[in-house]
């Protein structure tokens, strides 16, 4: 499976990225190390990658989590990923997470991922509900939303934890399945 637009595209993470992973945290280390703190830390070498991506590639399979990346198609670079977690099976419920490199950002990448990954995840993980998290001063992330047509629904107190431990107050957006 794969989606494309543009000059990208997103498809599930496999083996083969372990390397392109690497690469994509550690130059976004600073960027990822708030929001993304486990990702950067497991995948910090390309061993670690290695064995990151063996298991994110079980979980997709497994269905547990979806992990997918985004590459430029003209060197297959990883510009950015996303992520959908949390799901909670009873609820049909599941949440977005995503990140873009420092070079790809401003350019409408992950607001058009989110775009494509949308109805795939009403329709082939059964969601009924999207939730984006993000932190209020993430402006971008939340433009992200907004334009996928997810609707503010509150703060969530201390929802995230830093990197370096710090509690921080998260927005909740959420996007229904207009079939529902």
């Amino acid at each position: 499976m794969q989606f494309d637009f543009d000059n990208y595209s997103i498809s599930p993470i496999q083996e083969k990225d372990a390397w392109r992973l690497c690469d994509f945290v550690v130059s976004n280390s600073e960027r990822l190390k708030a929001y993304f703190p486990q990702t950067l830390q497991q995948n910090l070498t390309p061993t670690l990658a290695e064995l990151f991506v063996s298991k994110k590639a079980k979980e997709f399979l497994n269905r547990t989590e979806y992990l997918f990346t985004i590459k430029e198609n003209t060197n297959r670079t990883i510009a950015g990923l996303v992520y959908v977690k949390e799901l909670h099976k009873i609820k049909h419920q599941g949440e977005l997470a995503y990140c873009v490199g420092y070079q790809y950002e401003g350019k409408g990448i992950v607001t058009r991922a989110i775009q494509k990954i949308i109805p795939w995840c009403f329709t082939e993980v059964a969601l009924n509900t999207l939730q984006i998290i993000v932190h209020d001063s993430n402006l971008a992330s939340k433009r992200i939303a907004e334009k996928n047509k997810f609707v503010w629904k509150k703060t969530l107190p201390k929802e995230h934890t830093t990197g370096s431990g710090e509690h921080l107050d998260m927005e909740l957006y959420e996007l229904h399945n207009p079939k529902q």
